[in-house]
């Protein structure tokens, strides 16, 4: 705790306790946010634990297939087959306000059909890869998604958890530390003058006797 450089004046002590006034309502506004941005982040990390473990399955399942369609096709009828993909994706962004936080929220428009190739050269699992890999690709993005999420929240709490302590270790008390320092000095100086009011008062009787 720091005394403010101010001068111990009603006027000054007056504004410094409107001021402590605010800073409490202010401290307690953001410890509610503190503690929601903490309860949405939490929700937002089982989310994306869920999805993790998800696209670690599908990416997974998704080699395999390809590893067994081409343990069957040679590496030029691969080639082929992939050379000319007709599907095309789109990623839109948007974002969203949650708690004071833009959080991104992507959307995928997909077009074409990932199996362009001819059926008479390829097979049935590699059918069945590219498949898993288009899938693939949809988890992907959501798990990017959720992850930018968390840590744009984690941000905002962090720089919250921040203001919190300022306020709650710094700024609240040092202002009642200083309000109670103007306080006590305004006491003596009014007790001084009652004290040199009586004294002048004394001496005036005792010149009039």
């Amino acid at each position: 705790m720091a005394l403010l450089r101010v001068s111990p004046t009603r006027m000054v002590l007056m504004d410094l306790k409107r001021r402590t006034k605010s800073a409490q309502r202010g401290h307690k506004l953001l410890k509610d946010k503190q503690d929601g941005l903490m309860q949405q982040f939490m929700s937002i990390i089982r989310t994306a634990k869920d999805v993790r473990e998800k696209v670690e399955t599908q990416v997974g399942e998704a080699f395999r297939a390809f590893l067994m369609a081409s343990v069957w096709l040679t590496d030029t009828e691969l080639k082929n087959a992939l050379a000319s993909p007709q599907a095309k994706i789109r990623l839109q962004v948007q974002t969203k306000n949650v708690m004071s936080v833009r959080i991104p929220l992507f959307t995928i428009e997909k077009e074409g059909n990932p199996l362009s190739y001819g059926f008479s050269g390829t097979n049935a699992l590699l059918d069945h890869a590219i498949r898993a890999f288009d899938e693939l690709f949809t988890v992907l993005i959501e798990l990017a998604q959720i992850e930018k999420q968390a840590e744009s929240m984690a941000i905002e709490l962090e720089t919250t958890r921040r203001r919190v302590n300022a306020l709650e270790h710094k700024m609240i008390p040092d202002l009642k530390e200083t309000v109670k320092y103007i306080t006590m000095k305004l006491g003596e100086a009014e007790r001084a003058g009652i004290i040199a009011t009586m004294r002048i008062k004394a001496s005036l009787e005792k010149q009039e006797k």
